[in-house]
Formats: C-alpha cells, sequence, structure tokens
C-alpha cells in the first residue's frame, strides 16, 4: 500500500524563525526561513554542536518540539556540552543512532564500519524517529558518517535528497552539521541545501584563537555578506555582525564644546565637535592619554556618559596618574556615568570591539569615547588594510551616532625621526600632533593643530606643560625654528613656561 504524503503549507515570504545565537539573526536580516534544510559546515573545534544546541534550547523557548539525531556523538557527550554551558537536554529529545543497537542488532558495528551497516537503514531509523516525535527543528550530526555509510557520491547524493524530501513534508526546519572531513569542497552539498553557513577557526601564533563566520549562500534572504568575528566560550556562542555605517544614523547638531583647556580650545576653533573624530598623535611620554583624559573630564563635567577603552596602560596605573594631575574619574566610574576597560587585544576579536563600542552608544547612550591606542588595537587586527577598513566603519558609525571620539596613536622615536606604525590621519577629522624638542640642554614638550575640517583652527605651535596644576598651553614659539624636528634653533625671545606656571623670556626655562 502506498502513503500519500501531504505537504505542510509553505512558509510566508517574510515569515522567519529565529536561530536562539545572538548576532546570526542579524546577520541573516531576521532568522531562517522555516520548513528548510540548512547545511552548517565548519571544522571540528569550530562550534557546529553548540550551534545546534542553541538552535534546539530557542526552539524550546518559542513552544517547539526539536530533536537532535546524532551519529558522531553519545548522548553523554552531548549532555557534557550542554552542560558546559549551563544548559539542560530535557526539553528536547536527543536520537543517539551511534549506538551499536540503533545500527545494527544483529552485527552489533560501529558507525564507523560503512562496510557492515546499511545506510539504508540508518535512514529508515532517522524517519521512524522524526515521524514517531514530529519535532519543528531537527539537528542531524553529522553528515561525514553518512558519508562514509554511502561510499560514493551518487548513492551519498541521492540519501540527502531524499532526506531533504521527507523533512519537507514533515513541516521541520533542519540544520545539517558538517566538519568539512571531504577531500574537496562538497559543491553537490551546497546546491542541495536551501542555505550554508560557515563556521572557521583561525589559529594565531600568540594569542586567542580568531573565530569568524560566513553565509555562502541563503536562498530568499538578504543577508550581510562578508565574514562576522563569533565567539565561542561558556553560554554558548555570540556572532557580532560586521558593522556597515550607512545602515545606523541619527540627526544631532554638532555643537563646539570645550576640552577644559583653553589653550587648547583656542587651537581648535573653540573645542571639539560632536559628531567628530580627533586623532592624538605623539611618541610616547608626551602626554597624548593626559590630554585625552582631560577633554574626557571635561565631557564628564558636562554631564555626558561616556567610554574609555585602555589597550596599553592598567587602569590602576591611569587612575594613580590622572589623580595626581587633579583628574580624579574614579567617581564618575562609580556612578555609573563613565565606563571604563582595559583590553588583552590578544584576547580580542576586531568585531567585538566594534559590538562593544555599539553597545555604549546605542544601550548606555555614551556621547564622548577614547580609544588608548590605535597601536595595540593594531595587534588584534590580520593587518594594517583590515585597521584602516574597520576604523573607516567605526569613525563613521560613531560621527553618524553624533559621539565625540579621541583617537590616540604612539609614534616611535622621542627627538628627531619618528614615524609611525599606521597612519590614520586621512581618517580624522582633527589631528593634535604633540612633539619633545630640547633648549638649552632641557626637554619641552610642543603642541599644534595640524588638521579640522569643522573649524578655523590655529597654525601656530605652542609649548605643552604638565604638571601637578594641570596642563597648560603656552604662548606661540615663535622665536623657534624646527620644533618639530626636535632640534630647533632660536632666534627670538619667546616666553616659556616655568614650574608654578609663570612665564620667563629665557629660553631654557623649566616644562
Amino acid at each position: 500500500m502506498t502513503q500519500t504524503l501531504s505537504h505542510p503549507a509553505a512558509p510566508s515570504a517574510n515569515s522567519r524563525m529565529s536561530t536562539g545565537i545572538p548576532g546570526l539573526d542579524n546577520i541573516l536580516g531576521g532568522g531562517l526561513t522555516p520548513q528548510r534544510v540548512y547545511l552548517v559546515e565548519g571544522t571540528p573545534g569550530t562550534g557546529k554542536t553548540t550551534v545546534g544546541l542553541q538552535y534546539l534550547l530557542e526552539g524550546v523557548v518559542l513552544g517547539e518540539r526539536g530533536l537532535y539525531i546524532t551519529l558522531s556523538e553519545t548522548r553523554d557527550e552531548l549532555e557534557a556540552v550542554a552542560a558546559s554551558h549551563g544548559w539542560s537536554t530535557d526539553a528536547f529529545s536527543i536520537v543517539e543512532l551511534a549506538s551499536d543497537t540503533e545500527l545494527d542488532a544483529n552485527s552489533q558495528q560501529s558507525i564507523f564500519h560503512s562496510s557492515e551497516v546499511e545506510l539504508g537503514e540508518t535512514a529508515r531509523n532517522v524517519m521512524a524517529r522524526v515521524d514517531e516525535l514530529k519535532p519543528a527543528r531537527v539537528v542531524f550530526d553529522s553528515l561525514s558518517e553518512l558519508r562514509l555509510l554511502a561510499q560514493n557520491p551518487l548513492r551519498y547524493r541521492r540519501q540527502i535528497l531524499a532526506l531533504k524530501q521527507f523533512f519537507s513534508t514533515r513541516a521541520c526546519t533542519v540544520l545539517l552539521l558538517d566538519d568539512r572531513s571531504a577531500a574537496t569542497s562538497d559543491q553537490q552539498l551546497h546546491s542541495i541545501a536551501h542555505g550554508v553557513i560557515r563556521l572557521e577557526q583561525l589559529p594565531q601564533e600568540f594569542g586567542k584563537e580568531r573565530r569568524r563566520v560566513s553565509i555562502i549562500k541563503m536562498r530568499g534572504i538578504k543577508f550581510r555578506g562578508g565574514f562576522h568575528d563569533y565567539i565561542l566560550d561558556t553560554g554558548g556562542i555570540v556572532m557580532f555582525p560586521r558593522l556597515v555605517a550607512s545602515d545606523h544614523g541619527s540627526r544631532f547638531t554638532p555643537v563646539i564644546q570645550s576640552t577644559g583647556m583653553p589653550g587648547v580650545d583656542m587651537m581648535m576653533g573653540g573645542g571639539l565637535a560632536a559628531g567628530t573624530n580627533t586623532l592624538v598623535v605623539g611618541p610616547s611620554g608626551i602626554g597624548k592619554t593626559t590630554l585625552a583624559a582631560r577633554c574626557l573630564l571635561a565631557a564628564l563635567e558636562r554631564g555626558d556618559q561616556a567610554s574609555l577603552y585602555l589597550f596599553d596602560e592598567g587602569l590602576g596605573t591611569f587612575y594613580a596618574r590622572t589623580s595626581a594631575l587633579g583628574m580624579d574619574l574614579r567617581g564618575y566610574v562609580s556612578s555609573g556615568q563613565l565606563k571604563t576597560m582595559h583590553v588583552d587585544p590578544a584576547e580580542l576579536a576586531p568585531g567585538e570591539f566594534a559590538h562593544m563600542l555599539r553597545g555604549d552608544v546605542e544601550e548606555m547612550g555614551a556621547r564622548f569615547i577614547v580609544i588608548d591606542s590605535l597601536n595595540a588595537y593594531l595587534q588584534a587586527m590580520p593587518g594594517e588594510q583590515y585597521l584602516t577598513l574597520q576604523m573607516h566603519e567605526l569613525l563613521t558609525y560613531l560621527n553618524g551616532q553624533g559621539v565625540t571620539t579621541m583617537l590616540i596613536l604612539g609614534q616611535h622615536g622621542l627627538i628627531g625621526e619618528i614615524r609611525a606604525d599606521v597612519d590614520l590621519s586621512y581618517l580624522s577629522d582633527a589631528t593634535l600632533l604633540l612633539r619633545f624638542f630640547e633648549s638649552n640642554g632641557r626637554l619641552h614638550r610642543a603642541i599644534t593643530a595640524i588638521k579640522s575640517r569643522i573649524s578655523d583652527h590655529a597654525l601656530t605651535i605652542h609649548e605643552l606643560r604638565i604638571s601637578a596644576a594641570g596642563i597648560e598651553v603656552g604662548a606661540a614659539l615663535e622665536g623657534f625654528e624646527g620644533v618639530l624636528s626636535g632640534l630647533p634653533t632660536y632666534r627670538g625671545n619667546t616666553p616659556m613656561l616655568r614650574d608654578g606656571g609663570e612665564s620667563a623670556n629665557a629660553p631654557d626655562a623649566i616644562v
């Protein structure tokens, strides 16, 4: 007797099913189309099993029945994986086809002995369990075992097509997991699946491995292409959709606000404008972080929410140093107005950092952000080109949100020839350049504004002094030539700053 199968109603074009994986639904433009078969491929260790578990647990939350069919892992192993994330598998069913009794009760052979186990028997077991449990969500782990059982590509393809047809008549949305163990890329499998999600793990010479996801294909869905970083940690997988600045934007008034330093305000044409970014460039020890901290304090005193990301300096050292200069920021941290974080670039995924900044802006309401420094952030990137592209999108996004951003870029060298790891000056709306210079056996600091897109800035070079009294900007160094080279000549009587804020006409005054 032939059984007539009734096909379930096709899902509407706009209906979507959540994957339960933070960030993935955003990448997919809303989630998966229901009642379709999808391929999730990746080498061992990329998190395919975790993806499957999160997908089924999301179904539990939504009241949908789930089924995990495993040919490669035992029930105990799956339960251990789930327990490591703090999850329970009690709410969905697990069918363990890797057991001897499930595969062939007579021969008692393992799944890995394909010559002694019939592929058809395995497929019938799968179909019987689906008909028995009637799940809405199914995870099939993994196709590599089916590939071994099939023994030849033609039989393998026919069996996958048969399973796809079977699932389509049962209103199941299926994730097929594949460890990419085939000698060559399985393009036939790609053509059969409705969508293909690829997980990758990239080893690093030092630091944490990088993981990224890409959507190879997805029929009927406008997804976000390219690579997206993700992390696999206790609690599951979190994906960070690649930031596209054009997808975000808001209206704001680009008001120019004080830096808290009258001399710097004068140089910058009034201060820093909302919705712009300022690059502070100079050698180590020149005072870049201190200058940014003073601008940060001015924003906090205005009542703005702010964030500070330190890649180089520890938070304890930073707090102690700024407090000694009369800038105690810890009270703002305690009140929640200021968020500070020390970031280890060896443990950071670039997409994760962009996600942090988006959270600060969209959830915390940050209006002022300091990134110190781009040199260390570069170490989290595969290369300089990726830093430039990432920063272009990130700064365009922050500018579009009306956020004032300060970026610090360290340069190699102290006096004379100075170079930087990367040149991002063309991305900045304003640039402050700091330099050491020597005069009469004493070391001085100089500051100048070399760029501003939104205001008329001074073209003069000024002395900069940092002390317990604060940050002071002296008169223009009109009596000097070659200050930016570090070895100037003196042809005048420019007043210099002394200790205690006094001025002196002597060019050898202490800074």
